[in-house]
């Protein structure tokens, strides 16, 4: 290179470091060049890099900060990196040149690293002491910019209202479709989703999804989505009438009457749905209780003028009762059926040749199904209310027990009938009874079915009984096939109930003192329970309880999943009827003895003594024990009553109004 221009380089290097533009880009010249300006211009570039730096510090100011990195350029270009012996506040590009002029082909990274981490350093200082000023009292800091800054926040705030008020799917999706999506949500994933928008809780408060919510877990079935205002307040209100309902049946807390018939005679057979109540009596009279509506005319059914006009009246033997109708049989082979709704004389009435063996009442429908010996009929009422006979068939024994499945309507009845060792299903549409399950030797002693199975008590005998002991049978209506085979006890079961009983699990009870309750789909037992020391003759389970009744006179209520008793109440009869559902407990102690001795020493008195009729009792366990309805009737009655029957002592009524009433007292 010609020496004038090494010259003019070292002139231009000089200008450069001392220039005030700290933006004019660097320019490259070879290394032998740069030894030679950087010997010249250091000094001076030093002075002008302290001088940037004082002249940062005393320009910081809330306005500045404002414009936008101005604090971090100026320290970018005004920084420096040092030599070995020299200071440490030079650039980095001196750095730079210093190793070009060493001989070395690259950068001390360690060093440039160094002089990184100082700039971050010395940029938080003056970003802190920026933070400092900004936080001054409000008179001090420009009216401008306070102005600014309210309405950048009142834009912010209007645009997430605008976010919130129109939900993405509001824009894109119909009301209708929007709904459908919400309906697969719970009660308290609808209640977050309220909390979202005005739009969202319209929708999550929707009286079509709490309606179909509220109908789901089984509460006002019949009822429309116009019935009530607010669907989200009744199932509120349901569920916690269902809480405190659940919580009176743990501690028995509630109402208890006896269903009492004042003619003195015994107790023969009770059944029991909804609210109805029916009983028959050895006197021939039959007793329908509504339990809603004490007083209904319907309770009063007259029997057929056949059986009135027989001397003696002839016994009730078997009674049944649904929403819709009542029937009974008595001894004499007659059959009556009544409404409930209207009472008074029998819609249905036939003879049979024969002692009714079994007899048995849909409990959804009105179809009517009685045996007498071999003989099975078959009855239901059309679509305008006749009552028709629409099978009658023939079975090779004795019928000893029949139950109809339930949900199969009046269209296509279908009944399981139970003759000694051979179970049989009666369809109306079939020409013969299909047999459902016969072993020889292996006698049946207790059925009941659902809407899709059979269940049947099989005893073993002979040998047969070390085999395993006694078992239940499940089948299906559907195949006619075996699902399921429970139980191994040496004792017979007596009663068993699949169709009140929930989904897959069977509750039965036993001679052997137990009440139990099994799995289907696995084929084990879920409790085993020892109840009655008399054997069990009647049970019923739901999800989470258990009430059975035993012969000796004891009505037991468990807790399933604990397997602990709750409570139980004492009669002197064996317990024959055990019913319940969510709120209400029926339970008849039916005596075993139709005709007891009388009151009276003479044995030809026809008035049986109290302790010998047999008690039905009425729990109701959605009111409240303490008020004043609920008090006994021992203690409501009156003075004034010309009977004393009911031993009516009035301690409901205080004795100082008593004794104003009645000087003689």
């Amino acid at each position: 290179m010609a020496e004038d221009e090494l010259a003019a380089f070292r002139e231009c290097w000089k200008e450069e470091l001392t220039s005030n533009k700290e933006d004019q880009p660097l320019v490259c010249a070879p290394s032998s060049s740069l030894d030679v300006c950087f010997q010249a211009g250091q000094n001076d570039f030093k002075n002008r890099y302290f001088e940037d730096l004082n002249n940062l510090s005393k320009a910081c100011s809330p306005s500045q900060s404002e414009e936008g990195g101005c604090i971090e350029d100026e320290a970018c270009a005004g920084g420096g990196g040092n030599a070995a012996a020299e200071s440490e506040d030079q650039p980095e590009y001196v750095a730079i040149a210093r190793s070009l002029l060493d001989g070395r082909t690259s950068p001390l990274l360690d060093r440039i690293q160094e002089e990184r981490t100082r700039r971050k350093r010395q940029y938080q200082n003056m970003t802190n002491a920026c933070s400092a000023s900004l936080q001054q009292p409000q008179q001090q800091q420009p009216k401008r910019k306070v102005k600014k800054d309210e309405e950048l926040l009142d834009l912010l705030i209007q645009d997430l209202n605008e976010v919130n008020d129109i939900p993405f799917f509001d824009i894109e999706l119909p009301y209708e479709l929007a709904l459908k999506i919400f309906q697969y949500l719970n009660s308290t994933e609808l209640g977050r989703c309220a909390q979202v928008s005005r739009a969202w809780r319209v929708l999550a408060e929707d009286s079509v999804l709490w309606f179909k919510m509220c109908t789901g877990e089984g509460y006002h079935q019949d009822a429309s989505v116009s019935d009530s205002p607010c669907w989200k307040s009744t199932l509120r209100d349901c569920r916690n009438s269902a809480k405190t309902v659940r919580s009176n049946w743990k501690n028995r807390v509630g109402s208890i009457s006896q269903l009492q018939f004042e003619l003195g005679k015994v107790l023969c057979d009770v059944s029991s749905c909804d609210n109805f109540v029916l009983a028959g009596y050895t006197s021939g009279d039959v007793r329908l209780w509504d339990t809603l509506n004490w007083d209904s005319t319907a309770s009063y059914l007259k029997i057929n003028s056949l059986s009135t006009n027989t001397e003696p009246r002839p016994y009730v033997r078997y009674v049944q009762v649904n929403s819709t109708v009542a029937a009974a049989t008595y001894e004499d082979g007659c059959v009556d059926l009544w409404s409930t709704e209207t009472g008074g004389e029998p819609l249905l009435h036939y003879q049979s040749t024969g002692r009714i063996q079994a007899l048995a009442l849909s409990p959804d429908s009105p179809v009517l199904c009685s045996a007498a010996g071999p003989d099975v009929r078959l009855d239901c009422a059309d679509d305008r209310g006749y009552w028709r006979t629409v099978c009658q068939a023939r079975l090779p024994k004795t019928v000893e027990s029949l139950v109809l499945v339930p949900g199969r309507g009046q269209q296509c009845p279908l009944a399981a009938l139970v003759a000694e060792e051979a179970v049989y299903l009666l369809d109306p549409r079939e020409e013969r009874p299909r047999t459902l399950h016969s072993v020889y030797g292996h006698p049946v002693t207790c059925l009941d079915a659902s809407d899709s199975h059979v269940a049947l008590g099989v005893k073993r005998t002979g040998w047969a009984m070390y085999d395993g002991g006694n078992k239940i049978h499940v089948y299906s209506l559907e195949t006619g096939k075996p699902v399921a085979c429970v139980g191994d006890s040496l004792g017979d079961f007596t009663c068993i109930n699949l169709r009140d009983s929930p989904p897959h699990l069977l509750v039965c009870g036993n001679k052997d003192r137990r009440v139990r309750v099994f799995d289907l789909r696995a084929g084990s037992s879920v409790a085993s329970l020892y109840a009655h020391h008399l054997g069990v003759t009647s049970v019923q389970a739901d999800d989470w309880k258990i009430v059975s009744g035993g012969g000796e006179g004891l009505v037991c209520v468990w807790e399933m999943r604990m397997g602990a008793k709750l409570w139980e109440m004492h009669n002197r009869h064996p317990v024959r009827h055990v019913r319940f559902n969510t709120s209400t407990l029926v339970t008849g102690n039916i005596p075993d003895d139709k005709s007891p001795r009388g009151a009276c020493i003479t044995d030809d008195d026809l008035t049986a003594h109290r302790r010998h009729r047999g008690v039905i009792c009425h729990y109701d366990f959605s009111e409240d024990a303490l008020s004043q309805d609920h008090i006994l009737p021992i203690c409501r009655s009156d003075y004034i009553e010309s009977s004393g029957y009911n031993y009516n002592i009035g301690l409901a009524v205080p004795y100082d109004r008593l004794a104003g009433s009645h000087p003689s007292h």
